[in-house]
């Protein structure tokens, strides 16, 4: 009788022991994580410049597939004012867990601290870089009413009345503003910078005539050049535009070194996880690769990248240094 009792004794208390282990495995499972999955709330991408230009358009066409793919709403905010600075400034004040992102194109990352004395944030130190989304060349256009049709025609136009030409940008130290600066140095005419917050600004005035000409990307221009409301005089690209095969380089016409091109991404605050970025990269890859977005973006005349955070800022190291020298050559200053 005893031996049965010590025996029941030992099973008893290995029972209460497994039971104990089974009890605090499913504690532990259950408890609550101390890091949130991401995402943990809505995401925002903040847009830099006024509505109509192709950040706006390419973060629009996308955020409806990332909803999807991260699961949260998303939603596109616009943020414009001096370069991109103003967007840019309050995203590299923003929480670092991948709830706001920010469209970058070149002023923002690469062109405006060669331009200004002072800026709102470190472009370097500021921001991870996520991932370029795409890239465009620009076209030098003017206005339909413009008896200029060539570069040529609007150079010898530049010296025989000097001071009377204007052109557009979407601010300084975009590639706009950096493409008409470096006409005027290659062809020695003097041109009067008026620069707007945003393409779409710019386009109203250019459209109307009180502005000579503008250096614009082929997506923010190309419907207006098809309508005879513009007139193509150059592609500043070393091959033809797709879009406007008929449209001469900058090369083709004596200005070899004359290239503009524009790229587009996204960047999020600094100390932002590699885990979320890579996951936001991921997310915005696979929307880039919708047959539908991949469609609008070719249509506007944009080519659709998307690699990884490390090849972007491998990219936007680069850009950067080219942009130091082009800002130097062209003499521009945005201050």
């Amino acid at each position: 009788m005893r031996k049965i009792h010590h025996r029941f004794t030992k099973l008893l208390a290995a029972g209460c022991a497994i039971a104990a282990l089974c009890a605090a495995a499913h504690a532990e499972d259950s408890a609550p994580s101390h890091e949130a999955p991401y995402p943990a709330r809505s995401l925002t991408i903040v847009v830099p410049f006024p509505p109509g230009g192709s950040t706006d358009v390419i973060s629009r066409l996308i955020s409806p597939h990332l909803s999807q793919s991260l699961g949260v709403p998303v939603v596109v905010e616009m943020q414009p004012g001096a370069s991109g600075m103003v967007g840019a400034a309050a995203v590299a004040k923003a929480k670092p867990d991948g709830s706001v992102i920010l469209m970058v194109t070149p002023p923002i990352l690469s062109s405006n601290q060669w331009l200004y004395k002072k800026m709102p944030y470190d472009p370097e130190k500021s921001f991870v870089p996520i991932t370029d989304a795409a890239v465009t060349d620009n076209l030098i256009v003017v206005p339909a009413s413009s008896p200029v049709h060539n570069l040529a025609q609007l150079v010898a136009l530049g010296r025989s009345q000097p001071g009377t030409l204007s052109y557009a940008s979407g601010g300084n130290g975009t590639s706009h503003h950096l493409c008409a600066e470096q006409l005027k140095k290659e062809s020695g005419i003097e041109m009067v910078h008026v620069p707007y917050k945003g393409v779409g600004p710019a386009h109203v005035d250019l459209l109307a005539g009180r502005v000579s000409m503008m250096c614009d990307n082929v997506s923010n221009v190309i419907r207006d050049v098809r309508a005879g409301k513009l007139h193509a005089i150059a592609a500043a690209a070393r091959t033809r535009s797709a879009l406007a095969p008929d449209v001469p380089t900058t090369g083709e016409q004596g200005y070899p070194e004359l290239l503009a091109s524009v790229w587009f991404g996204y960047a999020a605050p600094a100390a932002t996880p590699p885990e979320v970025t890579h996951r936001l990269q991921r997310a915005i890859a696979e929307a880039l690769r919708d047959e539908v977005v991949r469609k609008r973006i070719a249509d506007l005349g944009l080519v659709v990248v998307a690699d990884t955070p490390e090849h972007f800022a491998r990219f936007i190291h680069s850009e950067t240094a080219r942009y130091r020298e082009l800002v130097k050559i062209s003499g521009a200053k945005a201050d």
